[in-house]
């Protein structure tokens, strides 16, 4: 590869040539001149240092949930969401209003809104698996149900046919939107959301996030707790 001092030649020797300025004949010998190859050290000589490739984050596992289950319901795999609210500066905004743009600009259903937000908050570090924004900690669980919206909405909103599978716990309805979402407050205080998603004619998903729990062993004991009454309401419904 020619000096400093030798490319200096190389250019003047063309403007000569062709009576072209210093910059355009300099940028034209830049075009022509060939990448150096790199050919593996000989024995005895030191090995060219060369920094790795960086592979690419696995989203699916950071955002905890697959790339197959959030392009099927919002139309995006994870790299898709990551490029469009990267493009934005959405790493910057508040989770209210990543979930706000997430929802008015695609369309995206309220509980897939918020696992498109959480999930890209997992990706970017702003959030831990179970861990809110504000340090907080959250339990998640979802199950198909074999009912409809309005069957699956009762056995939330109603207390007598809670107590058939959620025997023991006390708890208040806050607002019940119709075969959509149930808010209630538990009995130790902490907040319960559950979003009711419609899977066909007959099947009826239960989604329920249980809020502001206190640390990450509590989230997962919750999250245990939950698999095991959704189970519950499921066998009671098939009764």
């Amino acid at each position: 590869m020619p000096t400093n001092k030798d490319f200096k030649r190389l250019v003047r020797a063309r403007m000569e040539k062709t009576g072209e300025a210093y910059t355009a004949a300099r940028a034209n010998l830049l075009k022509r001149s060939p990448t150096p190859s790199i050919s593996a050290p000989a024995d005895g000589e030191p090995g060219l240092k060369t920094r790795p490739p960086v592979a690419r984050p696995d989203y699916a596992k950071l955002a905890g949930m697959s790339d197959a289950a959030i392009k099927k319901a919002t139309g995006c795999d994870w790299d898709k969401w990551v490029f469009c609210l990267d493009y934005v500066g959405a790493q910057d905004w508040s989770h209210r209003a990543i979930t706000d743009h997430v929802h008015t600009a695609y369309k995206v259903k309220d509980w897939w809104t918020q696992a498109v937000t959480v999930g890209y908050e997992r990706i970017k570090g702003l959030r831990a698996i179970g861990q809110r924004r504000d340090g907080g900690f959250e339990a998640n669980k979802s199950k198909t149900l074999d009912a409809s919206a309005a069957v699956v909405f009762r056995a939330f909103a109603h207390a007598r046919v809670r107590k058939h599978w959620l025997p023991g716990v006390t708890v208040t309805v806050k607002k019940a939107t119709p075969n959509r979402s149930v808010r209630m407050i538990w009995n130790d205080g902490t907040p319960v959301e559950v979003w009711i998603v419609t899977k066909g004619t007959k099947k009826t998903a239960a989604q329920v996030q249980h809020r502001k729990l206190a640390s990450k062993e509590d989230a997962d004991t919750r999250k245990k707790f939950w698999d095991e009454r959704l189970t519950a309401l499921a066998d009671t419904l098939k009764g």
